[in-house]
């Protein structure tokens, strides 16, 4: 019975096989989708430009910041200037996962690309850490049906706020919401929590001086920087300072790494 099931495994097509490892995901993306789906309605996209942002952004923090900046009549560069900024972490992300795409043409590294966001990017990583028998054409895959789940969920949101009457100061707490949860799950030091803080007092002070959003594009810039700089300098000179104390390490990267090495 156990051979049998073995083989079962072994045999199933490549298709179903990474749809199997996928599928977690794509559960998780469900009720969020639905939620991001409704919000955009509210914000004003119909069923059509609702299902072209998910395919073309395909990141819920980004679609969540767009819903919340244009029910609040922001600038488009001021949206555009944030969602740069925002989705710039990619390139970090994508440059992790170079190594796993070595003699790939240039067409397939540009989907693989494309269809990049943060969850699938960890599924992949920790495939390729400790499975030898993964190939890029499955990670694709992985990409694609996770790109699949989250476009119908938030057609399917968007179906749903037509029918429905949503008070758009939802939006604005939904965001809040959306970004403390991803603050937490990237405070890994000290030092992270210190540059959160003074993100939020130079966001403060930003925002009243220029009376404009494009204040959180400046504040932004300046914490990060100034983040960036304090832990090179820590690391060169004081390693052992408490500032780079790991606190823990909400994404697993330590365990993926461990599994490479």
């Amino acid at each position: 019975m156990v051979l049998e099931a073995f083989l079962v495994k072994k045999n199933e097509p490549n298709w179903l096989m990474v749809l199997r490892t996928v599928m977690p995901l794509g559960l998780s993306y469900i009720p969020i989708g639905l939620a991001c789906g409704v919000l955009l309605h509210a914000a004003g996209f119909n069923h059509l430009l609702t299902a072209l942002i998910s395919v073309m952004v395909f990141s819920g923090g980004a679609q969540f910041l767009i819903a919340s900046m244009l029910t609040i009549n922001a600038p488009m560069t001021t949206i555009i200037l944030m969602m740069f900024f925002l989705e710039l972490r990619y390139a970090l992300l994508g440059s992790s996962l170079s190594r796993y795409l070595k003699g790939q043409p240039l067409p397939f590294i540009f989907a693989f690309a494309f269809s990049m966001n943060d969850e699938n990017y960890a599924v992949n990583y920790l495939k390729f850490a400790t499975d030898k028998h993964w190939k890029p054409t499955q990670a694709l895959l992985v990409e694609h049906y996770s790109l699949l789940f989250w476009t119908v969920s938030n057609i399917v949101g968007s179906l749903i706020g037509s029918a429905l009457t949503i008070n758009l100061s939802v939006v604005d707490f939904a965001l809040t919401a959306l970004f403390i949860y991803m603050a937490i799950m990237q405070t890994k030091s000290r030092l992270t929590i210190l540059v959160c803080a003074l993100s939020g007092v130079l966001t403060i002070f930003f925002l009243v001086l220029m009376k404009s959003t494009l204040g959180l594009v400046v504040s932004t810039l300046i914490a990060s920087l100034t983040g960036y700089f304090i832990e090179r300098q820590l690391l060169a000179r004081k390693p052992e300072s408490h500032l780079l104390y790991k606190i823990h390490d909400p994404t697993g990267q330590s365990a993926m790494e461990e599994s490479d090495k």
